[in-house]
Order: C-alpha cells, then structure tokens, then sequence
C-alpha cells in the first residue's frame, strides 16, 4: 500500500489524480464498467457481512463467557490477607575515614 502511495506526492489520491483513474478504467472496460461495479459493491457487502459476523461472535463468546463464569461459583477470599509494605529506604552511613578519602582525592 505505502508504494501506491508513494507515487502521490500529498499522501492520498486527490481530484486530478481521481480523474486519471476513471479515465483509465474506463478505457480498459468501457461498456463493461457498469458489472465491474456491481460486482466490486457486491464484494465490499460480502465483506462487511462477513466482519459482521466475526464482530457477533466475539460479542456471542464474550457475554457467553461471562455468563458461565457467574453459574460457577468463585473461590473463596483469603481473610487473612497479610499485609504488603515496601522496605524502608535508609541512607548508606559513610565513617570519617571515607569523607578523609574523599577530600584528599580531590
């Protein structure tokens, strides 16, 4: 797709482009272009049907699965969660000697 697309310099086919392609199509089907139509709409409601029907199965699996989960019942919550704390933060304690080295180094 992104070469179709590079032959256009704004991104997307505009009106001079549109025209182009219309003259196009119809100098190769001519008397025809009427069923290439037809056909191609037929095409695209094929299509929407068919993302239509997985669209409504995943709806019919999604709440299928929920309902089944309500008729099992659900394990039973620990009472005596213990409770979670973080470590506490303490600074790193420096001797006299360190801060000596320190102050030489520089």
């Amino acid at each position: 797709m992104t070469a179709i697309l590079a032959f256009f310099p704004g991104g997307a086919p505009g009106l001079p482009e549109l025209i182009i392609f219309g003259t196009i199509a119809l100098l190769l089907f001519g008397k025809r272009l009427p069923e290439v139509a037809r056909s191609l709409g037929k095409g695209i409601v094929e299509f929407k049907k068919g993302v239509r029907g997985i669209e409504d199965e995943v709806t019919e699996s999604t709440y299928r699965s929920s309902s089944n989960t309500a008729s099992v019942p659900r394990p039973a919550a620990n009472e005596q969660a213990s409770e979670v704390t973080a470590p506490k933060f303490e600074p790193p304690k420096f001797d006299q000697s360190d801060e000596e080295d320190a102050e030489k180094d520089a």
